[in-house]
């Protein structure tokens, strides 16, 4: 057998999309076919702050969901208004401001919350209805729903502070939301609630769409946020986070203040049953597509556990091992196998999966007297090159050839010597195989010899 190379892909950046060939956007296009077809039907909550309005990046994000809903993805939107609920303040003349936190609100406040919240739905609205040719939105012909889906009730008196019009999610009317996005409808909610008495209570947008997709059990909860997501000690952005990790690093403190508070949210909407919960930034344009139909995404994701997994292969892997192998197999790079040799040879196959794609794969094949293992068609998708995968797969098969009683393991290739030389096997021949291998080397192909001692 023969590994396949694992030399950074060509493939282009966000800024370099405008310059597809058509082979590159089919390419493309077919990478991001398994991730609609996993989140058709799902439902995704999507939550952002006033700030985002604020910075002019209303239409874009409209633009954006309208093509999940289109793609078959139910949405349910909840927007903030915390700048926009100041700003009304501040020209009638109160000195009230709100943070984040929990403050008390008076009915002049609220009166103020109610024209800002108007304010902003109009402009959503406004938004999902445009339908100019040569636009993202043309034949959209999307329908927005807004209703009195959310009961509050008062937060009360807090040590001695009356909260007064202040309120928290007291139940989501999760049938009336289900009958609107199951018929193809947008819901829009508003930070406000109702309660049983007719009262009106603003709300946290964030406690409110935790509430909401907790309740609907939702695929993801996606809050737009001003901060880049969680910083890790090289200044890169902490794509996947499981959520007692999160926990962590919010007992820890050491994060910013605007990612803090969104992540507390994103763990508690995961402990509580949402699948996946993210904070991506509103300032980058195309953020929730780049976030869903890219491998890392461009935000933080926290999951009750880690997506990527290593696990042995089953039968109904066989054909996504076949989309892997098969480029390298045209190219000559690897032996050419078929679908049935596949098949007979599935228990030796170990697959990586993100997201329930399977993007990389190896075999191994242990040759128990002469402890020595034959690790092949180490793979890995070309749009997820470059970041470790090999690394994992690598590290994974010499565990497992250990279990198998190996002290070492060994790889025949044309291409990747190299990658091999640099990760500790050094060059041996054929003489150095088992000799059940040595009877079936060909010859022809040349391949090179690497072996490691485990």
């Amino acid at each position: 057998m023969t590994t396949s190379p694992l030399e950074e892909a060509d493939t282009l950046s966000a800024q370099e999309a405008t310059e597809f060939s058509p082979a590159q956007f089919v390419r493309w296009f077919r990478e991001v076919a398994p991730y609609v077809h996993a989140f058709r039907g799902k439902t995704f909550v999507v939550a952002f702050g006033g700030e985002l309005v604020q910075a002019n990046a209303l239409n874009n994000l409209i633009e954006d969901l309208s093509l999940l809903s289109a793609l078959g993805i139910k949405l349910v939107l909840v927007h903030g208004s915390r700048p926009q609920v100041n700003e009304q303040l501040r020209l009638k003349g109160f000195q009230q401001q709100f943070g984040r936190g929990r403050e008390p609100m008076d009915p002049d406040a609220l009166e103020c919350a109610k024209e800002a919240a108007g304010e902003i739905r109009l402009d959503i609205e406004a938004a999902f209805s445009q339908g100019l040719p040569n636009t993202p939105m043309s034949h959209a012909q999307i329908r927005v729903i807004s209703g009195n889906f959310v009961t509050a009730r008062p937060t009360g008196i807090i040590d001695g502070v009356d909260y007064r019009h202040t309120g928290q999610v007291r139940k989501i009317d999760v049938e009336a939301l289900k009958f609107a996005i199951e018929r193809g409808s947008i819901v829009l909610l508003s930070p406000l609630g109702f309660s049983p008495t007719g009262e009106a209570f603003n709300l946290a947008m964030e406690e409110l769409a935790t509430s909401v997709a907790t309740s609907l059990r939702a695929e993801k909860l996606i809050f737009l946020t001003q901060g880049q997501g969680v910083i890790d000690a090289d200044g890169n952005v902490n794509t996947e986070l499981a959520r007692l990790d999160a926990d962590a690093l919010l007992a820890a403190g050491g994060l910013d203040e605007d990612t803090a508070f969104y992540l507390q949210y994103a763990s508690k909407a995961v402990k509580r049953g949402v699948t996946r919960a993210h904070l991506v930034p509103f300032n980058t344009d195309g953020v929730v597509l780049l976030e869903i139909f890219t491998h890392d995404g461009v935000g933080t994701m926290v999951v009750e556990d880690t997506l990527d997994d290593l696990r042995p292969a089953t039968i109904d892997d066989v054909g996504a091992i076949l989309q892997l192998i098969e480029p390298l197999e045209e190219d000559g790079t690897l032996v050419k196998r078929g679908r049935a040799v596949i098949e007979r040879d599935v228990e030796n196959f170990t697959v990586l999966e993100h997201d329930g794609v399977i993007y990389g794969c190896a075999t191994l094949h242990a040759f128990a007297e002469d402890q020595m293992a034959e690790m092949g068609c180490l793979i890995v998708h070309p749009e997820w090159q470059g970041t470790g995968e090999g690394e994992i797969l690598l590290r994974h098969m010499e565990s497992r050839a250990r279990g198998h009683g190996a002290k070492r393991l060994f790889v025949l290739t044309t291409r990747t010597s190299h990658w091999f030389i640099k990760r500790g096997f050094v060059q041996g021949g054929v003489a150095d195989l088992p000799k059940e291998k040595q009877a079936h080397y060909n010859r022809s192909r040349n391949s090179l010899i690497f072996i490691k001692r485990l």
